[in-house]
């Protein structure tokens, strides 16, 4: 049992032991297209985010992370339902721009961002700029002084504690994003020594890819304990408190997924239980992974079949190439596959064990090993799900010189 593929699988329709995304059958797709395939459903996404909406308090923004996945289609049908972006570079930055989304409604964060990104961020007038050091509030000043401009700046925390059940941990400890929770209260203090810097509030991101509701909880209530303390040093009262997100998905064969609601009652109760020391605050939370990233699929042909001392390789025409993550060579301690089938044998019975490899010359290059799947042949599609997120821009697109995989946006139903 695959719960990830069982989660997954409400979003797709089966029919006659066939995938249909958007009302085709996947394969049809594949034969107009082409292979290896990334396929996003914009329906999917326009679910999720409808279901991450209705869960969370009305007052609260959502903003999706353009890292997760930049194609500009995604992100204008995000801009288009409303949300504002959180972009970390200055390509990000251009993407969101061009997409329409405007410029008070994009945050930018990153540790090492360059003079030119400063300048841009300050240029195009954005949200905030998370600074995460004073070393970067320096330069910020500068920047904008030169321009005559000021820029809305918000600071990075570091705090203390961790995001526990997190994939990746951002916060807690030594760490290069942001700034450790107790240098914060000396820099609010000298603020005076940056004129050209708007102070509008703070951003804690602590970790990402989380899928324990009490956990996100936890780190919830411990961001509003940390800024609540703060708020005697604070130039001015924060007008906006980025809350991070850390939002996850099921992608392995125990994972379950995440108890949304919950989080939103609890972020209720907090907002209600604060708000008068926050009277004039916007609270944003920020998520990539949890929007799009189970509207995506990734496909590839297989290329042949082999045995070797007792064991069936399936070599596809992709590999960690176009889809680093599933590989499990981007940021898993322990290598397990994503969910996978093939596409038009979805719900055949499990009938041998299999290792799912690519096409590259070096033994990482696989999607799977000891997968069970139904008996497969040369030519047959299949599909790796929740594939929308950290894949095609995530992966080392031009390792050994394959050709890049094909892109296709399935637009959401008027």
């Amino acid at each position: 049992m695959h719960k990830a593929l069982d989660s997954v699988l409400k979003y797709y329709e089966v029919q006659n032991n066939r995938i249909r995304v958007g009302g085709q059958f996947l394969s049809d797709i594949v034969t107009e297209s082409g292979s290896p395939l990334y396929l996003y459903d914009l329906n999917i996404a326009g679910m999720k985010y409808r279901k991450l909406r209705d869960s969370l308090p009305d007052e609260v923004e959502i903003h999706y992370a353009i890292k997760a996945n930049p194609h500009p289609e995604i992100v204008t049908f995000f801009k288009d339902l409303g949300c504002g972006v959180d972009v970390a570079s200055e390509g990000e930055l251009d993407v969101a721009l061009r997409a329409g989304v405007a410029a008070n409604k994009i945050g930018f964060a990153g540790p090492g961002k360059s003079p030119s990104e400063l300048e841009a961020a300050c240029a195009a007038g954005i949200d905030s700029l998370n600074v995460e050091s004073e070393e970067e509030l320096n330069q910020a000043n500068a920047i904008a002084e030169r321009l005559g401009m000021k820029l809305n700046i918000a600071l990075r925390i570091n705090p203390a504690y961790e995001l526990v059940a997190s994939g990746m941990r951002m916060g807690g400890g030594p760490k290069v994003f942001g700034i450790d929770e107790e240098q914060i209260p000396a820099i609010l203090q000298k603020f005076d020594r940056w004129p050209n810097l708007n102070f509008v509030g703070f951003h804690v991101f602590a970790g990402s890819q989380n899928l324990n509701h009490q956990s996100i909880i936890t780190a919830l209530e411990q961001a509003f304990s940390l800024i609540e303390g703060l708020l005697p040093d604070c130039p001015s009262p924060p007008a906006m408190i980025n809350l991070g997100g850390g939002f996850g998905i099921p992608y392995f064969a125990t994972d379950e997924e995440l108890d949304i609601q919950s989080v939103g009652t609890a972020l209720q109760t907090l907002l209600q239980q604060k708000r008068s020391l926050f009277p004039q605050t916007r609270f944003v939370l920020e998520t990539g992974r949890y929007l799009i990233g189970e509207a995506g699929l990734y496909i590839a042909k297989i290329l042949y079949r082999k045995e070797s001392r007792g064991e069936v390789f399936l070599v596809l025409n992709g590999g960690m190439n176009h889809q680093l993550a599933a590989s499990g060579n981007l940021g898993q301690i322990i290598k397990k596959p994503y969910p996978i089938a093939l596409i038009d044998r979805i719900e055949a019975p499990e009938t041998e064990t299999v290792n799912v490899a690519g096409p590259l010359c070096t033994p990482i290059d696989t999607f799977g090993k000891k997968v069970e799947l139904p008996v497969s042949k040369a030519g047959d599609l299949l599909v790796v799900f929740c594939s929308g997120a950290y894949g095609y821009t995530s992966s080392p697109l031009k390792f050994l010189g394959h050709a890049n995989p094909l892109e296709k946006v399935l637009p959401a139903n008027q």
